[in-house]
């Protein structure tokens, strides 16, 4: 599309370290560089702010000075009155409500010049376990579109849902990398918060039933609540000498680590498109995971049943003993993974704008 228009990314929280926020500000600032007139709302304030973007194109705003959680009613009418004044400044153009608790808090408040699409960062299967489904079929019909991560999730949305407008679009890579890794390092890479629902309990049990010898490691990177829990389990495991937890890491030092991984691997409960996935497949690393959505199926990594641990830890082994086999499939990710490169997904972005505005 030709003309800019002004185009709103509304999170509840846009600067805690997350996938939802690490997408919405590579968008913000690849649509803002295409000369669009782009914010980013976080209705709160992070507790612990990361920065995405060293020079944002952007405008961004935090409406809210308490940190997410109940907000009282003198709270919540300030926070009207704020938004308010920020819609009525901007051109006509889009709200993108990246989730359904964006959806129901400004819904109601959105002036007519905004029009709103709703996006869903998790899969169907996820959302069905939860509120979320219920959410989704009440009030995403109503808005312009409803974006998903890949066609599998838009289609069961669409079926069991009985959503009119749904659409695909994929989360994008921020940067595509020249270089790959040679997957000689013996290394297999978790990468993620420290959360109960990423199970790195069961990455470590798989790990440990690999049967693999030193040198192999596997390196955790991130930190969170479960880090004591974890070194526990790899403890008893028996390989507690063997699995290092690395911390947090900036996001400028992550492509160093995917040139020293051989396997990435995802244990998680639920996911929708994982970046890091993406940003592993396009160094040329393979992966194992859970089969838990049609995000991860998009992008193709040796997928083994939700939960099943022995079946994990065998793909783990077929790709630690094979450097063959990690190179065909890292290859074959490389390829699949051009398809989310940043300029492709941006405009598939403006083809939807442009789509809504006919």
């Amino acid at each position: 599309m030709n003309a800019p228009v002004s185009v709103v990314f509304a999170c509840m929280d846009a600067d805690t370290l997350g996938g939802i926020q690490q997408v919405t500000h590579t968008l913000a600032q690849g649509l803002a560089g295409r000369g669009h007139d782009v914010h980013v709302v976080g209705l709160h304030r992070a507790t612990a702010p990361f920065r995405y973007v060293q020079e944002p194109r952007y405008r961004h705003h935090v409406i809210s000075r308490s940190p997410m959680g109940a907000q009282g009613t003198v709270a919540r009418r300030l926070a009207d009155r704020r938004l308010a004044r920020l819609f009525g400044s901007m051109k006509s153009g889009f709200a993108v409500l990246t989730s359904p608790g964006v959806v129901t808090r400004l819904r109601p408040v959105l002036p007519g010049s905004l029009r709103p699409i709703g996006q869903y960062h998790g899969s169907y299967e996820h959302a069905r376990g939860c509120w979320h489904l219920g959410s989704i079929r009440t009030h995403y019909p109503d808005l312009e579109q409803a974006v998903f991560l890949s066609d599998d999730d838009a289609w069961q949305f669409s079926e069991h849902a009985l959503l009119p407008n749904t659409r695909a679009l994929p989360n994008p890579l921020a940067v595509w990398p020249e270089q790959v890794s040679p997957l000689s390092t013996p290394r297999v890479l978790g990468v993620g918060r420290l959360h109960g629902v990423k199970r790195f309990d069961r990455l470590i049990s798989a790990f440990a039933r690999t049967g693999a010898p030193p040198p192999w490691q596997l390196h955790l990177i991130g930190d969170g609540p479960e880090l004591e829990r974890l070194r526990e389990h790899a403890i008893r495991e028996g390989v507690g000498d063997r699995v290092v937890f690395r911390g947090r890491v900036p996001a400028a030092e992550m492509p160093a680590e995917y040139l020293s991984a051989a396997v990435l691997a995802i244990s998680s409960e639920h996911e929708g498109l994982p970046i890091v996935l993406l940003e592993a497949a396009a160094h040329g690393v393979p992966a194992v995971a859970f089969d838990v959505s049609g995000g991860l199926r998009s992008v193709g990594p040796q997928l083994v049943p939700p939960g099943d641990v022995d079946a994990f830890a065998l793909e783990l082994a077929l790709l630690m003993d094979s450097m063959r086999e990690r190179r065909r499939l890292g290859a074959a990710a490389r390829e699949t993974a051009e398809a989310f490169r940043l300029e492709l997904v941006l405009d598939r972005w403006e083809s939807l704008f442009a789509h809504v505005m006919r």
